[in-house]
């Protein structure tokens, strides 16, 4: 996993630095070009899935194309890549503060970064912690039946 965050953060994190610094110039390119786009959320669908070198084995062909029909369709790719710049030039990405509000964590063996147990219970109340068998990045979309358990999981403790 360590080798996975490496890559990540060394090859396949530019998308944040976009996002972050230059959403808007971003949502032109996208808005203007069905390819662009469709490479766009290709890739990563391509880097950050649970698959043997092709991400139709973890989400359809059908469920990608709709993915990215959504964002034409409703031009919102560049509301989409907005939130890293609010989020970030708000401050709102910063160590977490401890608190005794109820977590669960779904834990998926292809994730981007992955977080450590332990990390989560240092600053959380930690009620449930769940490791999936498959899965990444898009876990609802690659193992749906998986993810409603997961969710369904933790709801039950906490309710």
């Amino acid at each position: 996993q360590l080798a996975r965050t490496q890559d990540y953060m060394s090859s396949g994190s530019g998308y944040v630095a976009i996002q972050s610094t230059r959403p808007q110039t971003l949502a032109y390119g996208l808005n203007d070009s069905p390819i662009g786009l469709l490479s766009w959320i290709i890739e990563k669908f391509w880097a950050w899935a649970d698959h043997d070198g092709h991400p139709e084995d973890a989400v359809s062909r059908d469920e990608l194309l709709t993915n990215v029909s959504i964002y034409w369709f409703t031009q919102t790719a560049g509301s989409s890549a907005r939130m890293y710049y609010e989020s970030i030039t708000s401050g709102a990405v910063s160590p977490p503060n401890i608190t005794t509000v109820p977590v669960g964590v779904g834990w998926y063996p292809d994730e981007i970064l992955m977080a450590r147990k332990r990390w989560i219970e240092a600053t959380n109340n930690l009620v449930y912690w769940y490791e999936a068998d498959r899965g990444g990045h898009f876990a609802a979309m690659e193992e749906p039946a998986t993810f409603v358990d997961d969710v369904r999981a933790f709801f039950h403790l906490v309710r």
